[in-house]
């Protein structure tokens, strides 16, 4: 028998959530977003609640039906889902993760020294992944077996501009390149946008993507991590494309970016024209104060802080909740959620008392 973490029964409504994030009116109940589950909060959740029961490990669609159980349990009105079996290959450096829901193989985070695209022979000699090769399996058997009340958000592995360009060159040879070698950004910023936009076509050819969600980080605490021009020629022309596309088949369009954006909210709003702005952190801006600022023109999503979450006590983290929820709500453009992701390092039961809190908000 499956345990429940919340008395309050919720039932996915994909119409209902699309709908708040179009800010079509306050809907008629909270919904709630996350960019992703950290794959150790997903196993854990699954066998504290006995998820996996009756699933057939030799199932080859065992994943896929993993996931809307556990969607659902949660109370999410979507999975997340992009091409599969594109392959970056990046410079990575890797730590011992000292979590409490532990990553066995460690922390790994980017090189920003130097990455594997900093010279023309290693932009001709870099493998780049051939979106012709990559797979829709999941997409396909989403489209046809994804309960009714469900949609897919069409994400993972989308829109990482700003993201793929320090990767690719590393932050540091970055900031030398935009001086000494534009030329080669603009080439490496080009072929993003080319794979970019074939993968946006191949997912928007699937009726039941019925949200486009691309993440690039672009800032830091006090700012973004480029010159505001340099983001409008490399990176802002590439998400206003994708913008474009997905209004033209009628979805749409999330962007999740971390860092103080604010010198450039203007352009994202206005000439990329995304609908919906996911990622805060209270160190640079709350979601109620972005709500005020912003929310009339753009849904705002998430912004539970995660540090708050990871130190937070239950009454603390309801108390905030409910004020959030007072102030986002109303007229819609708002989902709870964490700042940033259901990350590995929050407290398991911290997480799902902000979603039981979000349950029983009225």
């Amino acid at each position: 028998m499956v345990e429940r973490f919340s008395s309050v029964e919720v039932k996915p409504d994909w119409e209902q959530f699309v709908a708040c994030l179009k800010r079509q009116g306050t809907p008629r109940r909270v919904h709630c977003i996350e960019l992703f589950l950290d794959a150790e909060v997903q196993d854990a959740v699954c066998h504290r609640f006995n998820l996996l029961d009756g699933l057939d490990a030799a199932d080859p669609y065992r994943q896929e039906k993993r996931t809307i159980r556990l969607q659902r349990f949660l109370g999410y009105d979507y999975v997340r889902q992009g091409l599969e079996g594109l392959e970056w290959p990046f410079r990575r450096k890797v730590a011992t993760d000292t979590a409490g829901l532990r990553r066995g193989n460690g922390r790994a985070w980017m090189n920003e020294s130097v990455g594997p695209v900093t010279t023309w022979d290693d932009f001709d000699s870099y493998p780049w992944p051939d979106i012709a090769k990559a797979s829709t399996r999941a997409l396909e058997w989403y489209e046809k077996n994804l309960p009714d009340d469900m949609c897919v958000i069409g994400s993972g592995g989308f829109g990482h501009f700003a993201e793929y360009l320090t990767w690719l060159m590393g932050y540091q040879s970055l900031c030398f390149a935009l001086c000494e070698n534009r030329d080669l950004v603009r080439a490496i910023a080009d072929r993003l946008a080319e794979f970019n936009t074939q993968m946006l076509r191949r997912l928007l050819e699937f009726d039941r993507v019925k949200v486009i969600w691309a993440s690039d980080d672009m800032g830091f605490k006090t700012g973004p991590l480029i010159s505001p021009d340099d983001l409008r020629e490399f990176v802002l022309a590439g998400h206003k494309r994708m913008a474009e596309m997905t209004h033209e088949a009628g979805r749409p369009y999330l962007l999740h970016s971390c860092g103080n954006l604010r010198l450039i909210m203007g352009d994202l709003i206005e000439d990329v024209r995304i609908d919906g702005k996911h990622s805060f952190e209270d160190a640079i801006e709350d979601i109620c104060d972005a709500k005020k600022r912003y929310g009339d023109r753009i849904a705002l999503l998430g912004g539970i802080d995660v540090g708050f979450l990871c130190r937070a006590t239950e009454d603390q983290i309801r108390s905030r909740v409910r004020h959030t929820l007072d102030v986002c709500q109303p007229g819609g453009g708002y989902c709870v959620g964490t700042g940033n992701s259901a990350a590995n390092y929050i407290p398991l039961e911290n997480y799902l008392v902000m979603l039981d809190a979000a349950r029983r908000y009225s």
